[in-house]
């Protein structure tokens, strides 16, 4: 980098931009391979010059006389139909003491100079038609064209296409609009300088590129008006008032110049005279004597020069940090992408590494380790412990074991298990029926609870890609293969071990559990519900007949026999009575829950021949009607209301006692059988199933976009680190600067201040 010179005079202003101009002109240089940075890089803009005008408004002659050479495309029609990003650069010599010495170069021909610039303006002709055509379209593709001299300033500018209405040939129908939209992304940035140009033979108040700067710049804080054409103004007119911001007010003024004619063109008026022609102009005309600083190309050279060069300085330590921000979020993302893989050694160390990181995401994700747990939301083994605990457990304990059974199912099941007499004692039979009917409802729910499981440990897999699985589209989906159908082999023992759990409680009704209830606490229940019922709201549902009924059955179950048999033999009388009380479906056994009929086995010790007797003095033969395809008990719906009560508590016990051993066995099974064996014996799979040498090249074969995305983005990381290199180096070539040559670095002012401008010097 080119350091000043030491002077210690202030007056040297066409060097003042030799320091930081050049610096943006060689991050440009560096950006520029990589086409449009704004769409590769969010909000990085670097400081430029925009020129923007109408069609024929003299851009192209200011650019040429700043100068000093004619090399851009000249018609009547639209000439510019790219943007020109036009870097002038100030050289005293080309190293062999030649002062006089000029040439160009373009971004698109490195090494390669132009000293003939007839030349420069073919070529511009020609990459132009390269890219968009000869049929007068625009395209938002930058030439870059660099011209060192010792005749120009530093100042870097981008020549923009010209604003025009109406198509004109073959232009596209929407020119105008494309044009428009091309100039606001220029000049809406901040970063960026208007240069409005503007013919004064035209309305200014109604000047396009004016309009247009106001709409991203209302204040004119970083506008600066070039009001061109001064010299074939209508006599009596003047451009005084703009020159002086009274018709519309720009913070960073007005430059008046005037152009070569298309007459001087032709006759091939060099631009040396032209500036001749213009100075005797404004010396002849009195009324812009005043305004020597806001008249003449070397007046606008240097005012950009130094509003340049000052507004450079404004934005350089925030385009310092945007520079590194975007240079770490560039070099994360090539991480991501990996190094390519060359050797098979390469491949296999990748295929492991990723492997492992994807297994031991998989156990961190389920024990709730994972680097990247989220605040918002239960994830991972969180989700499981819910299962568990919130929906599992929590659903079984709202089941009552007796909602599905009515007072006549269970009435049903104690006539089927007396078979064809009744019971002597407690009726076990339809108890065990019953509560295991309702032991296997348990198996559904605890199938589903894996079945739950087994949909998150798939989520926690996909969860689980590490960056490099992004490069490897085979890989991630052989991946997920073989661990979906990992999962779906361990769902099979653990469902055979619930099973199993089912069956085991089914088989085995363990009535001397400590927990269970037993049948004597029941009968207590029993008898006290009873009496409640009898003595409350609902006693006209329970007979009295009832109540005693079963008031006898309770002391009968706890102490053997009926009060009325205790401490006494039984007489004849009440054997007569019992028999009394018999119903045509006893068998003379004593029921357990009360007295069902007596003994008739040897009640009628009538000889045969009295037997022979009656049948013969009978009457005619009562013919029975055949019983029901169904047949459902006909008594009355009091008739076994105490062994229905206990039979309903003596299921629910035995049902809690099972459903908490099911809540803590199921959990148990699940997490042994299926989460615990996933992370025991995932990597091992892996190994086993993908792990070999001939699927190196298959599995880590990378898609065609991951390749040119990560060579794309190695480009734009070595573009970043040049250009935070580069920066770094102007800062330590500034800190080496004695103080007072710093001091004479920097301008006295600011020159986008209020008034810099604005003030007339008349």
């Amino acid at each position: 980098m080119r350091k000043k010179s030491n002077s210690n005079s202030n007056n040297d202003v066409p060097l003042i931009g030799s320091s930081v101009i050049p610096l943006i002109n060689k991050l440009q240089d560096i950006f520029s391979p990589l086409g449009d940075i704004d769409n590769r890089l969010t909000g990085l803009r670097l400081p430029q010059v925009a020129v923007i005008g109408s069609q024929s408004s003299g851009k192209s002659s200011v650019l040429e006389a700043l100068v000093g050479r004619d090399f851009l495309p000249r018609g009547c029609d639209i000439c510019t139909r790219r943007p020109l990003v036009l870097q002038l650069e100030k050289c005293c010599d080309d190293g062999i003491g030649n002062e006089s010495f000029e040439w160009g170069e373009f971004g698109h021909l490195q090494d390669k100079r132009f000293y003939d610039f007839d030349a420069v303006r073919r070529e511009i002709l020609a990459e132009t038609e390269k890219e968009v055509g000869v049929n007068k379209g625009v395209s938002d593709k930058q030439i870059r064209l660099k011209i060192c001299s010792p005749n120009v300033l530093n100042i870097t500018l981008v020549d923009l296409p010209g604003i025009t209405k109406v198509p004109v040939g073959d232009q596209p129908s929407d020119i105008e609009a494309r044009i428009r939209n091309m100039i606001m992304s220029y000049i809406k940035q901040e970063t960026s300088i208007i240069l409005a140009v503007s013919p004064a033979n035209a309305d200014l108040a109604n000047s396009d590129a004016l309009q247009m700067a106001k709409e991203v710049d209302p204040t004119g804080t970083r506008t600066i008006g070039v009001i061109t054409k001064l010299d074939i103004m209508d006599k009596g007119t003047d451009a005084r008032n703009f020159l002086l911001g009274k018709v519309i007010p720009l913070r960073l003024g007005y430059i008046g110049v005037v152009n070569r004619s298309q007459e001087d063109i032709n006759n091939n008026r060099s631009i040396r005279q032209a500036l001749a022609h213009e100075e005797q102009f404004f010396r002849d005309y009195h009324v812009y004597r005043g305004l020597s600083d806001r008249c003449g190309i070397p007046q606008l050279a240097k005012k950009l020069n130094q509003i340049l060069e000052q507004h450079i300085r404004n934005v350089l330590p925030t385009l310092k940090t945007d520079l590194t921000s975007h240079l770490v979020a560039v070099e994360k993302e090539l991480r991501s992408y990996g190094e390519a893989l060359e050797s098979k050694g390469e491949r296999g160390a990748m295929l492991l590494n990723i492997l492992t990181k994807y297994s031991e995401a998989f156990s961190a994700e389920v024990d709730g380790k994972s680097q990247a747990m989220t605040t918002k939301e239960l994830s991972g083994g969180a989700r499981i412990h819910h299962i568990f605990q919130s929906i599992f457990v929590k659903s079984l304990e709202e089941v009552d074991p007796c909602d599905d059974l009515s007072d006549e199912d269970i009435r049903i099941a104690i006539h089927n298990a007396t078979g064809p007499r009744n019971a002597l004692f407690v009726p076990e039979v339809p108890f065990e029926v019953l509560v295991r009917r309702q032991i296997a409802r348990l198996l559904d729910p605890s199938l589903q609870c894996l079945r739950f499981v087994y949909d998150e440990l798939i989520k926690i897999s996909r969860a689980c890609e590490s960056v490099e699985m992004r490069r490897f589209s085979e890989l991630r989906s052989r991946l997920e293969d073989v661990t979906a159908r990992f999962l779906r082999d361990s769902v099979k023992p653990a469902e055979r071990m619930i099973t199993n759990l089912i069956d085991m409680e089914m088989d085995y009704i363990n009535s001397s559990h400590p927990n269970f209830i037993g049948g004597t606490k029941a009968v207590d229940m029993a008898q006290s519900e009873l009496k409640a019922m009898q003595e409350g709201n609902d006693a006209d549902k329970v007979p009295a007949s009832m109540s005693h009924k079963s008031i006898a059955t309770v002391a009968k179950f706890l102490n053997g026999a009926l009060p009325s048999q205790v401490g006494r033999p039984q007489s004849d009388n009440d054997r007569v009575a019992a028999a009394g009380v018999s119903t045509t479906r006893t068998w003379g056994v004593t029921s357990l829950f009360g007295i069902r009929g007596s003994s008739v086995g040897n009640s009628s010790k009538r000889h045969a021949a009295e037997v022979i007797n009656e049948i013969d003095q009978a009457p005619p033969v009562i013919q029975l009607k055949n019983p029901p395809s169904v047949l459902r008990p006909g008594e009355a719906e009091t008739e076994y209301q105490v062994e229905i009560i206990v039979t309903k508590l003596l299921i629910t016990s035995y049902y809690d006692i099972v459903r908490r051993n099911i809540q803590d066995l199921v959990p148990k099974a699940i997490m042994h059988y299926l989460v615990n064996h996933a992370k025991r014996n995932l990597l091992g799979t892996f190994i086993e199933k993908l792990y070999r040498e001939n699927l190196f090249e298959d599995l880590l074969r990378e898609q065609d976009d991951v390749v040119t995305q990560r060579r794309a983005t190695a480009e734009m990381c070595h573009a970043l680190r040049q250009a935070v290199e580069t920066l770094d180096e102007f800062v330590a070539d500034v800190s080496t600067l004695s103080s007072s040559d710093s001091m004479d670095a920097l301008p006295k002012r600011s020159y986008l201040s209020s008034n810099s401008y604005s003030k007339s010097s008349a």
